[in-house]
């Protein structure tokens, strides 16, 4: 016994419709324009009614509009350029490696600094000239010894 023509044609119309529901659903997003029920409908060319009925898509629709900052789009940015939890998590790790690896570069800096500050017989490290610091292998953006007048056994200043 044959299915009924009626009931075959129907079926093909649902399948088509939803076919074109979920092409553009997949469309809007990747071009990361805001996903609605409303803009849906109308780049799909189907009712609003129908997408509230089909389960799948109405949940689809809603969680990517849940994605969105609040505003009906997902910042224009289109779902193949955003960023995935496990990229943002290596990007994190990467970050916090380097800033462990800067802060350990600067307190090695300042031991080397005060070591040679202690052995050059000087009392701190604003006293240090740039010359001095090239020659241990220290970097300094700029001289940062101050003037100091010498001052006779007496502690009055010479000059």
């Amino acid at each position: 016994m044959r299915p009924d023509p009626l009931s075959e044609a129907a079926a093909q119309r649902h399948e088509l419709t939803r076919a074109r529901a979920i092409q553009a659903l997949r469309e809007l997003d990747r071009a990361g324009v805001p996903v609605t029920f409303a803009g849906v409908a109308q780049a799909a060319g189907i009712s609003r009614s129908w997408l509230y009925t089909q389960p799948d898509i109405n949940s689809q629709i809603r969680r990517l509009r849940e994605k969105t900052d609040g505003t009906g789009s997902a910042g224009a940015i289109p779902a193949g350029q955003r960023a995935t939890e496990a990229s943002l998590r290596a990007r994190l790790t990467t970050a916090l490696d380097r800033n462990k690896q800067l802060s350990d570069d600067n307190a090695r800096l300042r031991r080397q600094l005060a070591a040679h500050s202690a052995t050059s017989g000087r009392h701190g490290p604003d006293q240090v000239t740039i010359k001095e610091a090239e020659t241990t292998g220290i970097r300094l953006r700029a001289s940062r010894r101050r003037h100091c007048p010498r001052r006779d056994a007496a502690g009055h200043s010479t000059g």
